[in-house]
């Protein structure tokens, strides 16, 4: 069953609210019936934060036809007016929109002014004072709460006249209150914000045709700010200044503005001057950093240093120690999985790396089993959910997310704060941090910030999977500063050469093609090149072949693909997947969210971090807050009513109501870069002709191996396979903490 059918035809209608049916005061959300004359009552779906009864509207949009309830107008802009006559005056001061007024003061008021009664609450409010029972500072009060409203209503005009998102107000009003178009119109710039999402060149617009002029001291420091922040999600911590001089140039200058080199170092000059910007002679580079981008390598630079050099004396024989758990231990350790736990045992500080195979979960093992006879109260942790389960599984102690050591919350302005830090530090000796090449430097920060004083840190990784989303290369650039005690694991042990799986990642990581297994193996490619061949093998696999053959169910099977929207991406993989395992079917209910469907049994990815969503733990009363970026879940049930779903994520549940549904993603296929931290019993990699040449890289191939645990099958060219084996181009990121550590 599809629940919404949406017709093109764009329309206006108007009318008055009737009445308000629900309304989200995060993102304006609203439910409302409005009175639209000769047509009858409309119910009326969009953002329109804090509307009330009585007012009058222009709405443009389209019909929606809804499974539940029918006829919809979906709103895409909102012209308001103020309520005009006594009765709409009425209805909007009884509704409760103006707070301090209820339906007997709005009689009162109505009665005493009429249909002057908005005006004198606006501009003249001590005459409120007449009513009986009217104090002045009351009176006062009503005034205050009432223009507040109106600002509400000023910023909506603004961003709908300007075609900005009116998703926009909340966040807005959250942030600058009622000083919010003051701060707009003098620096239109601040919309350019990861929380807002407004693009700069639209910003950018909006400045020029305020009147400022294209040279103006702001728009170059806007620029400025603007490239440093976009470069973040390419993985730099700081900019070359020659490359940054550049970039701000060409985004400036067009036919009517030219922006030279000049005015650009005073614009890193003044932004210097106001703390915004650092600019340092550091890793060979004269380098520009945004304030919090320098200070976070720094801190880490100095932190880890003292780490690294801290080692630790014991008043009996540590060595007799570690040979008797050793040799009573069920595990047999290598001579570097020894010197690894050795090395843990006695620094503050240490790396452990290796690739598939080469024992690192052993090594952890080892080094818990020291740790505990030394007496040390020992974390685990690491980046992701999956990770973190996995790191569980393995040690057979609780493991949680970084996120969820720290004590993640949020703060205004959707930024991420940490209950853990220095002056709340965490309760414990050592930390054990897996999947570390996946962290970032801000994240890392924020760890090393919580660590009480003396704590040891062992960090666990594979320097040559992918670097993390976030600034930094961590990892391997705390491994290239050989500042820090670092043991790498190399030796591929006898049950891990059994498995083709291994050592073909092994060997795409030296550079040589992978060798498909025999007809009893793990390791398989079918070779297909155009996309639609690709994506229909796919589907038959995880439908059919795997689940007959070897007895995977569907639920253990993941697609991955170095894409979303090309070739063989993610975005088309998903569309086929969902008809081949969870067609459309009578007993189960969808909601159409944009371009997808999501439907009763689909596989679904959270998408951002979400601190605040409250879930339960089947079985028991445990409850909890927090679903986190890359958490996978199946919708168990939507309840199109109450105009939300319930998702189940491993043994927790939460509840995510439509509004929430641009946090999700079908999962069938996801990125390979969405799958670090994870291991699947099958994985099914794609990799058609068509996709982006910047993602076939030799480490996508490399990370998209390893997470596979029992079976592995690319089903694409042969061409795209050869093409990411010899593209051993990693992506230059700029970050100084390898020079600096």
């Amino acid at each position: 069953m599809i629940p919404v059918e949406q017709v093109e035809e764009q329309l206006l209608i108007e009318g008055t609210v009737d009445a308000v049916i629900y309304q989200n005061e995060e993102n304006g959300y609203t439910v409302l019936r409005i009175d639209a004359g000769e047509q009858g009552g409309i119910t009326v779906v969009g953002c329109m934060p804090a509307i009330a009864p009585g007012e009058s509207l222009s709405v443009q949009g389209r019909w929606m036809r809804h499974a539940s309830y029918g006829e919809q107008f979906k709103a895409e802009t909102v012209d308001r007016r103020m309520p005009a006559g006594e009765r709409a005056i009425f209805d909007y001061l009884a509704s409760g929109a103006v707070r301090g007024i209820g339906a007997a003061t709005a009689r009162k008021i109505v009665e005493e002014f009429g249909g002057e009664a908005l005006t004198v609450l606006e501009e003249h409010p001590e005459q409120l004072t007449k009513i009986h029972g009217i104090t002045r500072k009351r009176a006062l009060a009503m005034g205050e709460n009432f223009r507040l409203q109106l600002g509400m209503r000023r910023l909506l005009e603004f961003l709908g006249d300007r075609g900005l998102p009116l998703q926009l107000a909340m966040p807005l009003y959250r942030r600058y209150g009622d000083r919010t178009l003051e701060v707009l119109r003098s620096n239109p710039y601040l919309l350019v914000d990861e929380e807002l999402g407004v693009r700069f060149d639209q910003a950018d617009e909006l400045a020029l045709d305020q009147g400022m002029e294209g040279d103006d001291p702001q728009r170059l420091e806007a620029g400025l700010l603007f490239e440093l922040s976009h470069n973040l999600n390419n993985g730099h911590t700081f900019i070359p200044v020659e490359k940054l001089l550049y970039a701000v140039c060409m985004l400036l200058s067009d036919d009517d503005v030219v922006v030279d080199e000049d005015r650009a170092l005073h614009g890193i000059a003044r932004l210097e001057e106001k703390g915004r910007l650092v600019r340092e002679h550091i890793a060979g580079r004269d380098a520009v950093y945004l304030r919090d981008m320098h200070d976070a390598e720094a801190y880490l630079a100095e932190m880890l240093g003292c780490m690294a050099e801290r080692n630790y004396e014991y008043d009996f024989d540590v060595d007799e120690l570690l040979s008797a758990l050793l040799e009573s231990s069920e595990f047999t350790f290598s001579e570097k999985q020894q010197l690894a736990i050795s090395t843990a045992a006695r620094n503050g500080l240490v790396i452990l790396t290796g690739g598939p195979g080469t024992g690192k979960t052993t090594t952890v093992r080892g080094i818990l089993q020291v740790f505990e006879a030394l007496g040390l109260d020992t974390l685990l942790a690491a980046p992701t959910g999956r990770a973190a389960k996995r790191l569980s599984d393995l040690t057979g102690m609780e493991a949680k997310t970084i996120h969820r050591l720290l004590e993640a919350g949020f703060a205004g302005g959707g930024r991420t704060v940490f209950a853990r830090s220095v002056t709340n530090p965490l309760e414990c000796d050592a930390v054990i941090l897996d999947e570390v090449s996946m962290v970032d430097i801000t994240l890392m920060q924020a760890l090393i910030n919580a660590l009480p004083h003396g704590a040891r840190l062992v960090l666990v990784g594979d320097a040559d999977q992918l670097p993390p989303v976030g600034p930094g290369n961590f990892l391997r650039d705390l491994i290239t500063s050989h500042r820090v005690p670092t043991i790498q694991l190399t030796e591929i042990f006898r049950q891990a050469q059994q498995s083709d799986i291994v050592m073909n990642a092994h060997a795409v990581n030296a550079g040589e093609m992978p060798r498909p297994s025999g007809a009893d193996g793990d390791f398989f490619i079918m070779k297909r090149a155009d996309p639609a061949s690709v994506i229909e093998t796919v589907a038959q696999l995880c439908a059919q072949r795997l689940p007959k053959h070897y007895g995977f169910t569907p639920a253990q099977i993941q697609v991955l693909s170095p894409a979303k929207r090309h070739g063989s991406g993610t975005i088309p993989l998903n569309r086929r997947l969902q008809e081949a395992l969870n067609p459309p079917s009578e007993s189960k209910l969808e909601k159409r969210f944009g371009d997808t469907i999501f439907r009763e049994g689909d596989r679904v990815m959270q998408v951002r971090n979400n601190y605040d969503i409250v879930w339960e733990k089947q079985g028991d009363d445990e409850q909890g807050t927090g679903v986190f970026n890359g958490d996978v879940g199946e919708i168990i049930r939507i309840f199109p009513q109450q105009e939300c779903m319930v998702i189940r994520f491993d043994d927790r549940i939460a509840t995510y109501t439509f509004d929430m549904l641009n946090e999700l993603e079908l999962a069938y296929a996801v990125t390979v870069h969405k799958s670090q931290g994870s291991e699947f019993d099958a994985v099914v990699l794609a990799l058609s002709d068509g996709l982006p040449r910047k993602l076939l890289t030799r480490n996508i191939l490399y990370t998209a191996i390893t997470r596979a645990k029992r079976l592995l099958v690319i089903v694409g060219s042969q061409d795209v396979v050869a093409y990411m084996v010899n593209n051993n181009q990693k992506g230059r990121r700029y970050s100084a903490l390898k020079s600096s550590s």
